[in-house]
């Protein structure tokens, strides 16, 4: 018999706030985080908006020599499972080093150092480009910083799957400790791409939303009006624990994970399938391995990214899966924007509060639903009450590559 997995630890950092309890009552409370673009001047390119993290001070969490050794997603990485580890009380001990591991992933990685670099090469030539360039930017050093910083000793990866990238951290992770391979794990992503290129090649894909004037109503899943997503950036990180090492050591217990899929699309680099038979797919496999009904599901974390392609096929996708079970579903991206590699954390977060407080965010900006929509209960605009046992969280990434997780109320039995 596997191991039970439970969720002891959360750290959630986006443009609606620095830390969970600040994310997790805007999100409540409906309020956006995008605005006009801070980090670089973005006059020139036809989206001027982001979610971006706002007074955000590294120094909280890194040492002012190391600053410039890491890329802007690594800062979040650090902070979100610094919050994490206090939350859940977990301590890496020379005894237990070896049981507890590390998995961060990152869609982009560092693209704000990548660009830092490049302008240092074209400016003074090979030799002005930093040492440290490489370990700064690439995507598994957001996982190697958090283990030098804890001790954490035990398996360590970074998964680098796009927008999916996360959710396919946590349900490794899951994975992992259900295994026995570990007894703990640090899991999750971080991404910062709100850089000239990261949002001049969103925009020339014609993916990112144009209303520059009403950046608070530019990520509108499922809205008529929607034009595209908003980039976000930040981290989620959740501690997962083997049940019985989480009791023995008295941890405070938020919610258990029971259920973990994947699928292909196997059809376009960006589109999803037709009807998103993906992810109809990836719901189907992960209420398979939670040995769970379409019924049991009480909230969907939607990606609804507010696309106008990917919000119809994903709301298909929905409802054809559930069937006559009409699931409440949101989208949490209207108020942070699309974090890529980091949303699935930051939405696995946001489902297991939902669970421990039984209430489901809302979808804000829904003001004129989406007719090919019809018959959908998005969690238009206000926070919900409700009583579930059971959310999922969905990702779907470029590639055609999609995870889906499933988390429990927390009872003992």
């Amino acid at each position: 018999m596997s191991r039970r997995v439970v969720v002891t630890g959360l750290g959630l950092i986006c443009g609606v706030g620095l830390n969970t309890p600040e994310v997790w009552g805007n999100l409540l409370a409906g309020k956006s985080g995008v605005a006009r673009i801070t980090q670089f001047d973005a006059s020139l390119f036809a989206c001027q908006i982001a979610a971006e993290v706002k007074n955000f001070d590294p120094l909280n969490f890194v040492e002012k020599k190391e600053v410039k050794k890491m890329g802007r997603f690594i800062y979040f990485a650090l902070a979100a499972s610094e919050e994490a580890m206090k939350m859940s009380g977990l301590s890496v001990t020379p005894e237990n080093a070896e049981r507890i591991g590390v998995h961060i992933g990152s869609g982009i990685g560092g693209f704000d150092v990548i660009e830092r670099e490049h302008r240092a090469l074209l400016e003074g030539g090979p030799r002005k480009i930093s040492p440290f360039f490489i370990p700064a930017a690439i995507v598994n050093l957001a996982a190697g910083h958090v283990s030098m910083k804890f001790g954490a000793k035990g398996p360590n990866e970074a998964t680098a799957t796009a927008c999916t990238t996360s959710a396919h951290s946590l349900g490794d992770s899951f994975k992992i400790i259900q295994r026995g391979d570990a007894d703990a794990m640090i899991a999750g992503g971080a991404e910062a791409a709100i850089t000239p290129m990261g949002v001049g090649g969103f925009a020339a894909m014609r993916a990112l939303s144009t209303r520059n004037d009403e950046p608070e109503k530019a990520s509108r899943p499922w809205d008529a009006a929607r034009d595209g997503f908003v980039i976000g950036e930040g981290a989620g990180i959740l501690i997962l624990e083997d049940l019985e090492f989480a009791r023995k050591r008295g941890a405070p217990i938020i919610a258990e994970m029971v259920g973990y899929g994947m699928s292909g699309d196997a059809y376009h680099i960006t589109q999803p399938a037709p009807e998103h038979e993906g992810g109809y797919r990836v719901m189907r496999n992960a209420l398979r391995d939670a040995k769970l009904e379409p019924k049991d599901i009480g909230y969907v974390n939607a990606h609804g990214t507010s696309t106008p392609i990917g919000d119809v096929l994903e709301a298909h996708a929905i409802r054809n899966f559930f069937g006559e079970h009409k699931v409440p579903v949101s989208s949490t991206k209207s108020m942070t924007g699309h974090l890529l590699g980091g949303a699935g954390g930051l939405e696995a977060g946001v489902s297991v509060l939902a669970l421990r407080d039984q209430i489901l965010p809302p979808t804000i900006n829904l003001e004129n639903q989406d007719p090919d929509t019809c018959n959908m209960d998005f969690v238009p605009n206000q926070a919900r009450k409700a009583s579930l046992d059971y959310a999922l969280s969905n990702s779907f990434g470029f590639g055609g590559t999609n995870g889906a997780i499933i988390f429990k109320k927390w009872n003992e039995s």
